[in-house]
């Protein structure tokens, strides 16, 4: 499945039918900038208190310059979906969207005009950008993608994830994709990049996140990234076995009945079983003979053992990844890498036979955002948040006490502010130790509600969500009004 089909997946319930690819859209649109149809809004921009960008459904870009009280909607081009807006300045700045979309604005978001990009004739969808400066931006989205400008958008330079030969996806590629591989020729990896921040200039620090806990920081402005750690959760250490041995004691049953009872209520964390055999075993029933066989069996064996065992102690298999898996087709590979047997003979190797069995930090991340250099904030799917206090190299979890999505997360001042689906909103004023609903400053909403945004200096803020619907703050999120779509004379506050 496409990275983009496992997003509208799962974000099928929690944002309605608002992000499909629709190809018929029977809104009328006023003129000159008159909004007579509130689409639903994803992405929020706002780089002074004055000057905020929206986008969202159908090409959908609104803007104001009075701070939120009166709104415009801008002439993009396009009806691809929008999914992200970046201001460099009050005038200009960028939007991504479906296919490759990337527009470029210079009048502060009135007027709009493509780009062209390496991912327009791949077709891939582009879910975040980031202005730097008013030159320079990076872009993340579906199949690994990052491309970077420094020149305003004339040309984008391709730096997404490829695959190479020790990628652990490289097995599962097509025969023709590997080929490519060996060639030399970039395959990009399947997953999604779903948010990117960065420090505005002179800072020098970037931030990209993902599914499956993907999280990246670079100290250069994204010339080069370094993978983040999720820190904390349940450690297992590995089950050792005997030589040629394959079941596990009623000692490792036991504690893996432990270790089950204690990960299970984390949904988002899954496990990594992974088998290993001695140097003695490799080489007795691997190296030593022309069909491994026999090892394989070996490894799948113990594998196996301890899978039924976190299985019949309530883990779904869902969450239970096999790693280092036999390659039972091997003589497929051999001809075109000859290498193939003796490099996972090589993987397989470990002081000693057993199964290594870890927490796979998993979580679906959607928005990062960064106050200082230091400090940062992610929220992801069942109201994740991970808290960095060292620029982003290590994360730890803060427990919000819901499941509900946290799309959309971001600081205003001492309070940290979430938002997500069915009118989710918790604060924090502790650094995420502890979390509480809004309070009675904050409307009746039942909807979604996609991002949050503050200008420089934190005290004006906007929300986007579902119908066009934007909430505006001028007293750092402690009282918010509803400013769009215009309330109609006599109608109710908890109309959303």
């Amino acid at each position: 499945m496409s990275p983009w089909c496992r997003l509208l997946a799962l974000l099928a319930l929690v944002v309605a039918p608002s992000l499909a690819c629709h190809d018929i859209h029977f809104s009328p649109r006023g003129g000159e900038g008159e909004i007579l149809l509130y689409d639903d809004l994803y992405t929020v921009s706002m780089p002074d208190p004055d000057h905020i960008v929206a986008g969202g459904y159908w090409g959908a870009i609104y803007y104001s310059h009075d701070g939120g009280t009166t709104w415009r909607q801008g002439d993009t081009g396009t009806k691809r979906l929008i999914y992200g807006v970046s201001m460099a300045d009050a005038q200009r700045g960028w939007a991504v969207g479906q296919m490759g979309t990337i527009l470029r604005t210079e009048d502060g978001g009135a007027t709009w005009k493509a780009q062209d990009n390496p991912k327009i004739a791949e077709g891939v969808n582009l879910f975040a950008v980031q202005a730097i400066d008013a030159n320079t931006a990076w872009v993340v989205g579906e199949w690994g993608t990052r491309i970077f400008t420094d020149n305003g958008g004339i040309s984008w330079q391709d730096r997404s994830l490829t695959i190479d030969e020790t990628h652990p996806q490289f097995v599962w590629l097509a025969p023709v994709d590997q080929d490519r591989v060996r060639r030399g020729e970039p395959v990009f990896e399947d997953v999604t990049l779903n948010d990117v921040d960065c420090a505005r200039a002179p800072g020098t620090r970037c931030w990209i996140i993902g599914e499956f806990g993907y999280i990246f920081f670079s100290e250069n402005r994204g010339h080069t990234w370094q993978r983040a750690e999720i820190t904390g959760g349940e450690k297992f250490d590995p089950i050792r076995m005997p030589y040629n041995v394959l079941s596990i004691s009623d000692e490792d049953r036991e504690r893996l009945r432990g270790f089950a009872a204690a990960i299970a209520p984390q949904e988002h964390l899954n496990v990594e079983i992974e088998p290993v055999a001695s140097a003695r075993e490799v080489q007795q029933f691997g190296r030593n003979r022309e069909d491994p066989s026999e090892l394989f069996e070996i490894l799948e064996a113990r594998a196996q053992e301890v899978r039924a065992a976190l299985e019949e102690a309530g883990i779904l298999s869902d969450r239970l990844r096999m790693r280092g898996s036999p390659p039972w087709d091997w003589e497929d590979f051999i001809e075109d890498d000859p290498d193939f047997l003796e490099r996972y003979l090589r993987g397989r190797t470990a002081e000693f036979p057993g199964v290594l069995v870890r927490v796979s930090q998993n979580p679906y991340l959607f928005t990062v955002r960064f106050e200082n250099d230091d400090e940062g904030f992610i929220a992801g799917l069942g109201g994740v948040v991970l808290y960095s206090a060292d620029g982003g190299r290590t994360w730890e979890y803060r427990n919000t006490g819901r499941k509900q999505a946290l799309f959309a997360i971001e600081r205003a001042g001492d309070r940290i502010i979430g938002v997500g689906e069915k009118g989710y909103v918790q604060v924090s004023t502790d650094r995420g130790q502890s979390w509480q609903g809004p309070g009675g400053g904050f409307p009746p909403i039942f909807t979604f509600m996609r991002d949050i945004g503050f200008s420089p200096g934190d005290e004006r803020g906007v929300i986007v969500g579902q119908r066009g619907m934007v909430l505006r703050t001028d007293d750092r999120g402690v009282h918010w009004e509803r400013v769009l779509p215009p309330r109609r004379e006599g109608e109710a506050l908890a109309s959303f």
